[in-house]
């Protein structure tokens, strides 16, 4: 391809499997204005490549990432410019949540602030033993404010996202599965090889299939009972017009695997 990015690194394997990965590890991954144009390039990539098919986000070094970089947040911000600089953040991580896509957090180390937010617009996390997680945004006089309490409480409630975010506790990754917050723990060094073999695994499903079920989940979220099932049967009716349907049907009754082409 290759994009242009400054603060993060983006390799496309031949299968369809993207990595990107936050890169300031002297910085702990932190989030500067580098790292912010590259989101942008990335949003765009991600939703125009096709041959992108599964995402992956990890940090190098230790950390998956330490948040905003703090000399961005140390100014003296008018208020109208503050949220139009903060926009490729949120607009960002609202891209993630809304591509149809399969997209995987491997967390490899303490993910806070902004980093944790990131992982909160990922389809699937899984966490390394060595990761811990928290909202820290109190002790500078912020809260979590780019769909971090929107989706925190969403994911493991209204009473635990009230104590993660006024306290500003960090947990360890085993407390954070058991809340919900990411899917599974595995060893560090295994990290990145159960990411991809999640990857590897979800390339076999149908990919339509797969990116509609992800827009109908996020929407049930946000809606009636009623309104969801309305949604689930719209859905349904038209994956059942689709050639991978077809060719799932075909694979089952003549007992192989089937070949998904995405349309």
């Amino acid at each position: 391809m290759p994009l242009a990015l400054e603060a993060t690194k983006f390799d496309l394997s031949p299968d369809g499997i993207a990595t990107f990965t936050l890169n300031r590890p002297e910085k702990l991954n932190a989030m500067n204005d580098e790292m912010r144009a590259d989101f942008k390039a990335l949003k765009e990539e991600l939703a125009a490549n096709d041959d992108i098919k599964v995402i992956i986000f990890t940090g190098a070094g230790r950390a998956f990432s330490a948040g905003g970089d703090i000399e961005f947040l140390d100014q003296d911000w008018l208020t109208q410019d503050f949220r139009a600089a903060t926009q490729e953040f949120t607009s960002f991580f609202d891209s993630l949540e809304c591509l149809e896509k399969p997209v995987i957090a491997a967390i490899n180390g303490p993910c806070t602030g902004a980093g944790l937010q990131i992982t909160l617009s990922c389809d699937i996390r899984i966490g390394s033993e060595e990761a811990r997680f928290g909202f820290r945004e109190n002790l500078i006089g912020l809260i979590p404010g780019a769909g971090g309490c929107s989706r925190l409480v969403k994911l493991i409630g209204y009473g635990k996202a009230k104590e993660l975010i006024f306290t500003g506790d960090m947990i360890s990754a085993e407390e954070a599965c058991t809340l919900g917050l990411i899917n599974r723990v595995v060893p560090a060094a295994k990290l990145l090889d159960e990411a991809h073999k999640l990857a590897k695994h979800l390339l076999t499903r149908a990919p339509v299939a797969l990116g509609l079920a992800k827009r109908i989940l996020w929407n049930c979220v946000n809606v009636d009972m009623t309104t969801g099932r309305t949604l689930e049967s719209l859905a349904q009716s038209i994956l059942i017009k689709t050639a991978d349907h077809k060719e799932g049907i075909k694979a089952f009754r003549e007992k192989r695997s089937p070949k998904f082409h995405g349309r």
